[in-house]
């Protein structure tokens, strides 16, 4: 069998060896190509929403998004994206949920110690009455993840946030994620999630 660097100079064959050229510049590249699975998540329980990620995480699959909202047939969800590529590595999700800035940055510092770090946050809609942060945490089974201090604002003014944002970013921390929601007790708040590796 003739070589392609043969081919290339055989003067008999010019049609064949433009064929076997397009053919080892082609087939890499289909080789190499990438394909995603995806599975859609959604309900109005964060406690459900947590045990399918990790149910979907077993299965290869990996958090991608999440957003918080009506949807047409369930109400108030939450609807959390998961995405399975060929390079799937093993993880684990919690989830934290509550009103209270002041209880999400306790639980953020402790779920950190832990070994989780955060991907994500959106607002659910709380069954007392008011709207709850949700975050969701990840952890990499097969790498150590960063420790972070976690440090939370909320305010229910943009000039604030910016004041206090420019602080915590004078103290090293960087901001993550932020969200806009109706707490039980502060009304309309901005809630900024920073943080700082340890």
């Amino acid at each position: 069998m003739l070589s392609v660097g043969r081919l290339l100079h055989s003067r008999t064959t010019p049609v064949l060896a433009a064929v076997a050229v397009a053919g080892a510049i082609l087939l890499p590249t289909a080789a190499h190509a990438q394909s995603y699975d995806y599975r859609v998540l959604a309900t109005s329980k964060t406690s459900t929403l947590e045990k399918e990620m990790n149910e979907a995480a077993d299965a290869g699959f990996r958090f991608s998004f999440v957003m918080g909202g009506e949807t047409a047939i369930g109400g108030s969800e939450g609807v959390a994206v998961m995405t399975r590529s060929g390079d799937a590595g093993k993880y684990a999700y919690k989830l934290l949920a509550t009103s209270k800035t002041s209880t999400m940055q306790k639980e953020l510092q402790e779920a950190s110690d832990a070994g989780f770090e955060y991907r994500g946050q959106t607002v659910f809609k709380s069954t007392f009455g008011g709207q709850e942060v949700v975050c969701i945490l990840e952890r990499d089974a097969q790498q150590a993840s960063k420790r972070y201090d976690y440090k939370l604002l909320a305010t229910s003014k943009t000039s604030t946030l910016e004041k206090e944002l420019r602080e915590a970013g004078d103290a090293g921390y960087e901001v993550v994620g932020m969200t806009v929601s109706k707490t039980a007790i502060g009304g309309k708040e901005l809630v900024a999630i920073t943080r700082k590796v340890k």
